[in-house]
């Protein structure tokens, strides 16, 4: 199989498999609303169209660079990598997990496993795969697609930080930022 190939492999596996895990939840109790949620709901959408513009047929217009089958190898590496981080971090959360941003029946500030890294584990995982597939593409839809899907889940994020923020005590998860970085592990914490 081609890498490339490989590549969309790996992203349908990963999908399916996120699919059918989100039956696996608790009961939700309140979200923040559409309104509150649709800035990010429409930049990620946008950016996963973009990104999803197949590859074949820009060499000599859209393609920025070509990198060859070592390259994409490591650049599946790191895909791989960053969909086995952000599933540690779907296990570990448990039936906390909600593909939107809500409050969980018995929900809680989790801080601990890939949680005590970064506070957005499964966004940084998801991240890191985004960029890996971008710079295996080459491409201006890749990279514009990958830039919107970067913004997106910082939106989302930010959004998801203020409301838990209301929903589990300020001061509880003030500390928590301020022990661990956001989305990038090892980065300084706070915003």
């Amino acid at each position: 199989m081609q890498p490339g190939m490989f590549i969309g492999w790996i992203w349908i596996a990963w999908a399916l498999s996120w699919l059918i895990a989100a039956f696996w939840s608790s009961r939700s109790l309140r979200r923040p609303g559409l309104d509150a949620e649709l800035g990010y709901h429409v930049v990620l959408l946008f950016g996963a169209l973009l990104f999803l513009i197949p590859t074949r047929g820009y060499e000599e217009t859209l393609r920025l660079w070509h990198i060859d089958a070592f390259g994409t190898w490591i650049c599946i590496a790191f895909e791989l990598a960053g969909f086995v981080f952000a599933w540690w971090a779907r296990l570990h959360i448990g039936r906390l997990w909600s593909v939107t941003i809500t409050r969980k029946a018995e929900h809680r500030l989790v801080e601990t496993g890939p949680y005590g890294l970064v506070r957005h584990p499964i966004y940084t995982g998801i991240l890191s795969a985004v960029v890996a597939t971008a710079a295996a593409k080459g491409t201006v839809f890749g990279i514009a697609g990958m830039l919107l899907i970067v913004d997106g889940l910082w939106m989302k994020a930010r959004l998801e930080e203020q409301w838990l923020s209301q929903e589990l005590g300020s001061e509880v998860y003030a500390a928590y930022r301020r022990r661990v970085p956001m989305l990038l592990p090892f980065g300084p914490p706070g915003d």
